[in-house]
């Protein structure tokens, strides 16, 4: 007696005539094939040695449980695309909101940019050289030292207070453990978020003042009016200050002498 496998093949060969040939990329049999091949089959059996019902049950079997994991896997699918969807669509929440992600390189059009750095441990120095095409136009100094995430803002202007160029900028990060070895410190962007572009995976992409970034690499979310919790200052910012302090103690000893005069 033929197995049952065989039993199909003679079918599908017995009916080849009665059928349109498929394509070669349509050769796996689909559940729709099984069953015109079964009913060939079962009207194409020799009646006086039928195949054998046992066998014909199991290979049933078989195919029913193959049949429920292409729906499991059709399902699967269909849950990753819904949450794909769910991503680009919670991207929308963010627009004029202020992201903060992990990247060494932002875009400067000519306003304050928040930068920051991440500090696994803490240290005693932090150095962030903003440079562009290369060149480092200024150099600022971390306030805050202890372990976490920390920003500070860069008013634009180079090392020597002029006004910055714009164009995209690169922040090289240095730092220094309390024994004076060189420690992990990585650097940190915070921007607001003007759009969104949905295409593309991972979320869709947000548009912000200093650049794009993919949805799914930003660390936090933040309202606009939330402030760096430390402000870096450029020499020229250094110098003002100096400046006015200068002034001040030229105004109290000035006072003082006026005092003087009138005692005397």
């Amino acid at each position: 007696m033929s197995s049952y496998i065989e039993s199909i093949n003679q079918a599908a060969t017995a009916s080849t005539g009665k059928t349109t040939a498929k394509n070669s990329d349509d050769a796996v049999m689909g559940k729709q094939d099984f069953l015109t091949l079964l009913v060939a089959q079962l009207q194409n059996q020799d009646p006086l040695n039928p195949d054998d019902p046992t066998e014909f049950t199991a290979q049933l079997a078989q195919f029913s449980s193959l049949e429920q994991l292409f729906t499991l896997n059709e399902s699967m699918n269909n849950l990753v695309t819904s949450n794909a969807n769910s991503d680009r669509m919670s991207t929308l929440s963010t627009i004029g909101k202020e992201v903060t992600y992990n990247s060494g390189n932002f875009h400067f059009s000519g306003d304050p940019v928040e930068i920051g750095y991440q500090l696994d441990s803490p240290a005693s120095e932090v150095t962030l050289d903003l440079q562009l095409n290369g060149v480092t136009v200024t150099s600022l100094s971390g306030k805050d030292l202890s372990a976490g995430n920390h920003y500070l803002t860069w008013d634009g202007l180079t090392k020597d207070g002029k006004k910055a160029s714009t164009g995209d900028y690169k922040i090289v990060l240095r730092a220094k453990a309390p024994s004076g070895e060189s420690t992990a410190v990585a650097p940190l962007i915070k921007s607001e978020v003007t759009g969104v572009d949905l295409g593309g995976e991972n979320g869709g992409t947000l548009i912000t003042k200093a650049g794009e970034i993919a949805f799914n690499s930003i660390i936090g979310v933040f309202d606009p009016d939330s402030k760096a919790d430390t402000s870096a200052t450029t020499s020229e910012t250094k110098k003002n200050e100096s400046d006015d302090l200068g002034k001040v103690v030229n105004s109290v000893a000035e006072a003082t002498n006026d005092v003087n005069e009138i005692i005397e």
